[in-house]
């Protein structure tokens, strides 16, 4: 009988990347042996996205041994099929932030998600990860009545944060860079950007092999027992650890259900479009920003590399991916882009994520030796990223910058990691209906 995860990773064929336009354009493939046999290392990361690739190098470039065990293939999972969107702050606003938290905690967030950033583009250059990297992104009002909010909160980045890369964008402004009815205004971060998000998923992971990271993959992780050492254990062999990392996200399973409880793995869907000519995807938008709408369900689109449109859109939160996906993204792509209605969609992918019930990531010390980060909610391309150093510090005995996430405790959703989802099923059908009616 088929668990939960094995229904997720059945919407693919494992040990496999998925189809995309990603992996069409991957500039690299791996090809790491599965676990064999009983091994030890001083920290067993678990799972080869942005997260557990990120602590495997900031771990091994501090000196240690590292191995990491992936059940398909380095940036199998949502790090290799996302929107590729490098964004600024947390998934929830400052304002919000400030609200729940107080000023110093929110601010902290936010100097923690500038570093984010700023570590990616170092990452980027420092080990000349090939991924598209570009800056710009544009978040679009799809209600008149945000566009004084929008207007409102760049002032506060502004004035607040000393944030001058962000700026109000107006409805005439919003016109002129995305031809597109849908939208009444907005902002334009300079400061976040947008890259092939699978290709920077194997650059991180050449890195790590440079640096001396093992990695072994088809070697889903099947269980682990805590202790000093742990012992993580899969088909085909185990690790004995010092210590244990968990970085799995919307793949955990009920691995270890304390993090499942927290985290729980929503589907998202994108489709690319045949190739455009310059002029068109020029006007279609401008300036090669990516955009982010303001819908629950949130759309967000951006140009790839040959001038194709990358579009994601709609959510669902069984355990099935639609039958056809390129059907199912591309009417709400038609909603802001009606003119392209006869353009051909050439590839359709999903990929599940993984989100928490505030919207912030959940970091965890489970036991003195056995950390987790997840639920990054959408916002994980830098967030995760950094997180994997954060994991680092942590592990090597500094965990005041961990802990500036730990200690927003989370509270796991409403019926824990059994009645978790059914209960988020009605929530996020409500708000997506909210969507629909313009409520």
């Amino acid at each position: 009988m088929l668990n939960r995860l094995d229904l997720l990773t059945a919407n693919d064929r494992a040990g496999r990347h998925p189809p995309s336009w990603y992996s069409a354009t991957a500039n690299r493939q791996t090809a790491h042996a599965p676990l064999a046999g009983t091994i030890s290392c001083d920290v067993c990361v678990i799972g080869g996205g942005y997260t557990g690739l990120s602590a495997a190098l900031h771990l091994a470039g501090r000196g240690y041994d590292v191995v990491l065990l992936e059940a398909h293939r380095l940036g199998w999972g949502a790090s290799g099929r996302n929107g590729g969107q490098v964004g600024s702050g947390q998934r929830l606003d400052q304002i919000t932030l400030e609200r729940q938290l107080g000023e110093a905690h929110a601010q902290r967030l936010w100097g923690l998600a500038e570093e984010a950033k700023a570590l990616v583009a170092d990452l980027i250059a420092r080990h000349a990860i090939a991924c598209d990297f570009v800056h710009g992104v544009l978040h679009a009002d799809h209600r008149r009545s945000y566009v004084a909010e929008s207007r409102a909160y760049a002032e506060h980045l502004q004035s607040r944060y000393g944030y001058d890369l962000i700026r109000f964008v107006d409805g005439k402004e919003m016109a002129e860079r995305l031809a597109s009815p849908a939208y009444f205004g907005g902002t334009l971060d300079a400061g976040a950007g947008h890259l092939h998000p699978l290709n920077f998923a194997l650059g991180l992971a050449a890195a790590g092999e440079a640096a001396g990271v093992r990695f072994f993959e088809e070697s889903t992780v099947t269980g682990y027992e805590p202790g000093d050492p742990v012992r993580v254990t899969t088909p085909g062999g185990s690790v004995s650890a010092r210590f244990l990392v968990l970085g799995c996200n919307g793949y955990l399973g009920r691995l270890d259900r304390t993090v499942s409880a927290h985290v729980m793995p929503i589907n998202n869907f994108i489709i690319a479009t045949e190739p455009l000519s310059e002029s068109e995807a020029e006007t279609l938008i401008a300036g090669n920003v990516a955009v982010a709408d303001s819908k629950f369900v949130i759309n967000y689109f951006r140009r790839s590399s040959d001038n194709r449109l990358l579009f994601g859109g709609g959510e669902n939160y069984g355990y099935r991916f639609p039958s056809d996906i390129k059907a199912f993204v591309r009417r709400p792509m038609l909603q802001v882009f009606p003119q392209l209605k006869d353009v051909r969609i050439d590839y359709g992918w999903g990929g599940t994520l993984a989100i928490t019930p505030r919207r912030m990531p959940y970091f965890s010390r489970l036991s003195p030796n056995v950390l987790a980060a997840g639920g990054y909610s959408g916002h994980g391309v830098a967030m995760a990223t950094l997180a994997g150093r954060l994991l680092a510090e942590a592990v090597d005995g500094t965990a005041g910058r961990f802990e500036v996430f730990e200690s927003l405790k989370l509270a796991p959703f409403p019926g824990g990691d059994r009645l978790r989802f059914p209960l988020l099923v009605l929530a996020m059908t409500w708000f997506a209906l909210r969507d629909r009616l313009g409520i």
